[in-house]
């Protein structure tokens, strides 16, 4: 296959990120489009982009785009991802990959008939450390899984108009942080969770702004997750076996563990990647991806999970948000 070539929707932080991230693999960006037209061009001239939209539609339309990474909020993500894929694009789509399991199913089926690589660029399924600490488990140097205990707390200010606290902006923490724990919670459970508990408290626009979660599987591994959008917490993961535990700080893109042995009281320091590559590991495994035809390093599998353990949950707790309704209408 010849040099595939990235095109990103957004100019935002992560836009930004994959622009010199593209850098690191060697290759430029070739293309951009934003809502903003303005700001798509002042983003292709800091780039050096060689085709700036001046219509979203275009990017899609585009024969010179192979990839596209969608970076806008995850809101506008399902209508964006159709005509992406209906156009024969490969598509990295940043989390939350669509607001419910139906949107990605119908996502998932149009990629799989078009033999198209569909997504979620969730740094958790791309950084070696994980790769590493998976291998490992599943040889059985850990032992078996038992228990595992995420926090994400972020402490946003209480802005109801910014997209973290707007309803209008799929807000909340679910499909902001939680996604992370969950991610990680799934890679270590042997099965997905098919007991699941909650407790959540809504903020002023109803959307959630604190929860906990309770997930069980049939093998009897259980997880333990607490999340919030205005109460600061470390992002600390501890993977509890029947040998000993793994602790990892910054868990979404983590790069060290510590592994206790409880046996020896042993600790072994487990050092794998880089924190500040992990869209590059995302970006060429994606690229692997798409040049081998073995979607399966991508995870989506695992995605369709978790989507399915938020979409639960939000049916829980009552939350919906406008686009659903919409939907549901049409």
């Amino acid at each position: 296959m010849d040099e595939l070539r990235w095109a990103v929707l957004g100019t935002g932080v992560i836009a930004n990120e994959m622009a010199v991230t593209l850098g690191k693999m060697g290759k430029k960006l070739y293309g951009v489009a934003n809502r903003t037209y303005e700001k798509a061009v002042a983003f292709g001239q800091k780039y050096d982009v060689e085709k700036v939209h001046d219509c979203i539609d275009d990017l899609f339309t585009d024969p010179n785009v192979d990839i596209i990474y969608l970076t806008t909020p995850h809101n506008t993500h399902y209508p964006f991802m159709k005509r992406a894929l209906e156009n024969g694009k490969h598509l990295l789509v940043e989390k939350s990959i669509t607001l419910n399991s139906r949107e990605l199913s119908e996502m998932a089926e149009l990629a799989a008939g078009k033999g198209l690589v569909l997504a979620e660029a969730m740094t958790i399924w791309h950084m070696p450390l994980y790769k590493e600490l998976w291998r490992r488990a599943r040889a059985g140097d850990f032992g078996k899984v038992q228990m595992i205990t995420l926090n994400f707390g972020s402490f946003k200010p209480y802005d109801m108009n910014n997209r973290f606290f707007n309803r209008n902006l799929a807000g909340g923490a679910l499909l902001d942080i939680g996604v992370y724990a969950l991610s990680f919670a799934r890679s270590f459970m042997d099965t997905c969770p098919t007991k699941i508990k909650s407790q959540m408290l809504p903020c002023a626009t109803s959307v959630d702004e604190q929860a906990t979660i309770l997930l069980q599987n049939d093998v009897g591994q259980m997880a333990t997750i607490a999340l919030s959008l205005h109460s600061k917490q470390p992002k600390r993961a501890m993977v509890s076996f029947d040998r000993g535990y793994l602790e990892i700080m910054e868990y979404p893109r983590g790069d060290r563990a510590i592994w206790v042995d409880a046996e020896t009281g042993t600790v072994e320091e487990i050092i794998a990647g880089a924190r500040e590559n992990a869209l590059y590991y995302e970006m060429t495994d994606m690229e692997d991806a798409v040049r081998s035809g073995d979607h399966s390093r991508m995870l989506l599998p695992y995605t369709q999970d978790i989507m399915a353990i938020m979409t639960s949950l939000r049916a829980e707790w009552g939350l919906t948000y406008p686009e659903e309704a919409a939907q549901t209408c049409g």
